[in-house]
């Protein structure tokens, strides 16, 4: 018998989702737009997993199809080891979209009894808590709530659930300085207490780094990059040295940037050559993902990593385990 960690609370295999564009005056025909392509994943339970992107990168589509809002135009995902269902979203998963959608006419109360009546496994008094803790009045109406009082109840109606999973699709982007650290700190306390597995979709890189441990770099419809933050820093040596030399295997570089005479390049490999004319030190998360972006984005269309390789043919090479 497996223990329940042993199963990853999120898998996708083959997974392939594409949407048309309809015809207007002066486009010849229909657009045919590949938001994901063969896009492979595992994430381990009980992680906090930041997903990460640029726009157009299909995060909000994986999201959409683990919640059961979209059907894939190919392969499959997975929640704990189980397909997401027909009919509604998986009961062990809650999704928070990214524009917090909210009765506008319901009070806070009226939500959190229409939550009660719509999902079979609900804490009504642990819902209760998490918006009276927030202090957000249940009389007033959804329509008047600040931003950050609707995301604390949109994550109470997520949480109350009592899910396993929780899909976070950019739930601080409205939100002031303050509001972000309060339902940050709401958030990281829940995964503490109950050992909830989180993926956390942002723009903020600055926001992520110390709160996830493990990381997804989405791009062009493909995982880039995938692990434990603290395995993937360790794995990666960003060295800075002359712009004429350039000592290291093609296969092992992610990305050389040059400035004037100086060459900045990250390696996913250990590498002892190059003496002293080189620099070496540990990326921190945001060089790590922001180079893999680059990467992505100079290589979009050419089915080629920045090392030179066909991630159409062989995406193990690419994705970092």
């Amino acid at each position: 018998m497996h223990d329940a960690q042993d199963v990853p609370a999120l898998t996708a295999t083959g997974l392939s989702c594409r949407f048309r564009r309809p015809w207007r005056p002066g486009r010849r025909a229909e657009r045919v737009v590949w938001a994901l392509r063969e896009c492979e994943l595992t994430l381990p339970a009980g992680r906090i997993a930041a997903l990460v992107g640029p726009n157009g990168a299909g995060k909000s589509t994986l999201m959409r199809i683990a919640a059961g809002i979209v059907r894939p135009t190919a392969g499959e995902v997975r929640i704990f080891g189980e397909p997401p269902g027909t009919q509604g979203t998986h009961a062990r998963l809650a999704f928070l979209a990214q524009d917090k959608p909210l009765y506008r006419g319901f009070t806070v109360a009226e939500l959190l009894r229409a939550g009660a009546e719509l999902n079979a496994r609900w804490d009504a008094a642990y819902a209760r808590r998490l918006v009276e803790e927030a202090g957000v009045p249940l009389d007033a109406r959804a329509a008047t709530l600040s931003g950050g009082q609707r995301t604390r109840v949109a994550l109470a109606l997520a949480l109350g659930r009592r899910p396993d999973l929780v899909l976070l699709d950019e739930p601080l982007a409205d939100l002031d300085p303050l509001a972000r650290q309060e339902v940050m700190g709401c958030l990281l306390a829940e995964v503490a207490e109950h050992g909830l597995t989180v993926v956390l979709s942002s723009h903020v890189l600055a926001e992520l780094d110390g709160v996830c441990d493990y990381l997804l770099v989405l791009a062009g419809g493909r995982v880039r990059l995938a692990g434990d933050v603290e395995d993937l820093l360790a794995q990666h040596h960003l060295l800075i040295g002359p712009a004429e030399s350039m000592p290291f295997p093609a296969s092992a570089v992610v990305e050389r940037r040059v400035t004037g005479r100086q060459a900045t390049v990250l390696l996913r490999t250990p590498w002892s050559g190059g003496g002293d004319a080189w620099q070496r030190v540990t990326p921190s998360l945001e060089e790590l993902t922001l180079a893999y972006l680059r990467a992505a984005r100079v290589d979009a269309g050419t089915g080629a990593d920045a090392a030179g390789r066909d991630q159409t043919k062989d995406r193990t090479k690419v994705v970092a385990a």
